[in-house]
């Protein structure tokens, strides 16, 4: 697999289990799943609020999302650093901005966390586990998912 800049991409084994799993159980009804826009929410057709960052998927669309959600997976990182920290801080970001979306016009988009790689996480990043925790529990992310977990509870989502 390449990108876009013709150099060869690892694979990424748990975006496309998401993306399969999310194809398997959407009904036929569409589904964005590699956004290259910010997710924004409009009212009366005016733009009301555009997300600061893309996210890795929309239900149905980018615009008027109903779900949103990010995929973490590094399994091609050999030591831990700034990556991974700075894709616990983009979670944050997400949930802050869903959060003020919710509290100041009502407007309640669901946004799930998956994430993957047991050494990344469970070996030399238990910190940033405990702080997906916190931003579950903050309400910051309506649910995350670990590894296989996608597979049992991507249909229930």
């Amino acid at each position: 697999m390449n990108n876009q800049k013709g150099e060869k991409r690892a694979e990424a084994f748990l975006t496309a289990l998401v993306n399969m799993m999310i194809e398997r159980h959407v009904e036929g009804l569409p589904c964005n799943y590699d956004p290259r826009e910010l997710a924004t929410i409009t009212q009366g057709g005016k733009p009301l609020r555009t997300m600061a960052r893309r996210v890795d998927g929309a239900f149905p669309s980018v615009v008027n999302p109903i779900a949103i959600w990010e995929i973490k997976e590094y399994y091609y990182t050999t030591t831990f650093g700034s990556r991974i920290a700075d894709g616990v801080y983009e979670t944050l970001l997400d949930g802050m901005e869903l959060e003020e979306l919710r509290e100041h016009e009502s407007i309640n988009v669901k946004h799930y966390l998956m994430v993957d790689s047991h050494l990344t996480w469970w070996k030399c990043g238990k910190s940033y586990i405990c702080r997906m925790f916190d931003m579950l529990h903050m309400g910051y992310a309506d649910k995350i998912l670990f590894g296989r977990e996608v597979i049992e509870e991507m249909p229930r989502i």
